[in-house]
């Protein structure tokens, strides 16, 4: 007969001895011993790590059927609607692209379009694939810039290249000085150029490539967000479109053909409003 109430035969040494190779492996699966209060803890249900699956949520209007999160889908948003998303005027829209930057990049290749990331800058912006095929289309409509607006940024990208600060400060004379080698034949009204390098600078100020500073209107911050997107093909071919614009001036002739403006266009006094100019 069982005597019930014998005490429980303790564990030999064999059975416990950390030294013993199956008794570190059953450690090791069982894990570490928890306290009275914690018993248990590790039934309880998980929760699952929503950024880190990327699982979509709930669907944002009737209709919904994208696979990506909210937040992606956000991202997506914005790189497609802005010129860029800084991680410095940004910061959460930069944390999400930089988050979800693999599947976005694949979103985006869909549409023929690449994702840049500048990761010291905190930068992000969508750049057009250029292939050859009939049924490609251009999907990115950028702010149109026109051709003093083109000037100043690519003076604008070699500036803040040249400078050791992360922000380069440059005055307002400093930028009309700029366009001191522009002397094209259509340039002849100075009140007219001028009004045209302004309307250049209040262009970059909406771009935010210029910032003005708080206590003078006449002087700027140069944003090295430029460098990041005024890459190194952008600015070849603006530099040889500002060639052949400064190369027309010479004879009185037009800007060849691809030029960012026509001269038909900057002869009128409102011609800067009303040329189309090129896409950025």
């Amino acid at each position: 007969m069982t005597n019930s109430s014998l005490p429980e035969t303790e564990p030999s040494l064999a059975e416990t001895d950390p030294s013993l190779p199956e008794v570190r492996a059953q450690r090791a699966t069982k894990g570490p011993d928890l306290p009275d209060e914690l018993a248990g803890f590790d039934d309880l249900p998980t929760v699952a790590n929503r950024a880190a699956s990327h699982a979509p949520s709930a669907p944002r209007f009737d209709g919904d059927v994208s696979e990506m999160p909210d937040r992606a889908c956000w991202a997506l948003q914005n790189l497609l609607a802005r010129r860029y998303v800084s991680g410095d005027r940004q910061p959460q829209l930069w944390s999400w692209v930089s988050e979800y930057q693999d599947v976005l990049r694949i979103r985006l290749s869909e549409l023929d379009l690449r994702l840049r990331l500048v990761d010291e800058l905190q930068v992000a912006f969508v750049e057009q694939a250029g292939y050859d095929s009939r049924w490609g289309r251009r999907i990115l409509k950028r702010e149109t810039v026109h051709t003093y607006d083109a000037i100043l940024a690519l003076h604008l990208a070699k500036y803040i290249r040249a400078a050791r600060d992360e922000d380069a400060l440059i005055t307002r004379e400093e930028i009309h000085e700029l366009f001191a080698g522009v002397t094209n034949t259509i340039d002849r009204d100075l009140a007219l150029f001028d009004k045209r390098i302004e309307r250049a600078i209040d262009k970059m100020e909406e771009l935010e490539f210029l910032r003005k500073q708080r206590d003078d209107a006449d002087t700027f911050t140069v944003s090295p967000v430029i460098s990041a997107v005024m890459t190194a093909s952008v600015i070849t071919d603006l530099q040889r479109q500002f060639e052949q614009f400064i190369g027309s001036g010479d004879t009185g002739e037009e800007p060849p053909e691809g030029a960012a403006a026509d001269a038909t266009d900057l002869d009128a006094e409102d011609a800067y409003s009303d040329d189309e100019g090129d896409d950025w």
